[in-house]
């Protein structure tokens, strides 16, 4: 049985779990669709911007010292979008209505995350031949900057050496 549907089904048990789930989505980190369980919802669409907010989350919690990304939790006027980790390789992404209990939500999306992470590190870990083509599985590996996959440089901001000086005819303030 292929990964994908091994986590397709575990996306089904997580719905029949929670009750208000509205939808739920396994990507790659680098935005891939590996799953998706989310009507009315285009999954290659979410799965790209869960990898744009991954990258965020992942620079945040390097710039603040929050250690590894576990999970971002985004609450809107009517309802919730929760990412989890799943797994160096995988993320996944819960969609619910404002009515969810977001403990159970935590709960089980952190189970299911660590469920999901173990069927992608069995087809991708060592040992394993790589994924056939059209599966878009890839390793975990760190890109050449040595950053972990779908995070972002953080840059300093840096006080410039010298004042500019004003322009001629501009208003200067008072030091």
């Amino acid at each position: 049985m292929a990964v994908e549907s091994d986590v397709l089904d575990e996306l089904h048990r997580l719905r029949n779990r929670v009750p208000h789930l509205t939808g739920s989505l396994a990507a790659t980190v680098d935005g891939l669709v590996l799953a998706h369980d989310a009507p009315g919802t285009e999954p290659e669409g979410l799965a790209a911007l869960t990898a744009a907010a991954l990258g965020v989350a992942h620079r945040m919690a390097e710039a603040t010292a929050r250690g590894g990304f576990r999970e971002l939790l985004l609450r809107g006027a009517d309802g919730y979008v929760a990412t989890y980790a799943a797994g160096p390789a995988a993320v996944l992404t819960l969609l619910a209505d404002g009515r969810v209990n977001v403990g159970r939500l935590h709960l089980e999306g952190r189970r299911s995350g660590a469920r999901i992470g173990g069927l992608v590190a069995v087809r991708t870990g060592p040992g394993r031949e790589p994924a056939p083509p059209g599966e878009h599985l890839p390793t975990p590996a760190p890109d050449a900057a040595g950053r972990p996959i779908g995070t972002l440089p953080v840059r300093t901001p840096q006080r410039p050496e010298h004042q500019p000086s004003p322009q001629a005819g501009a208003h200067r303030r008072p030091v």
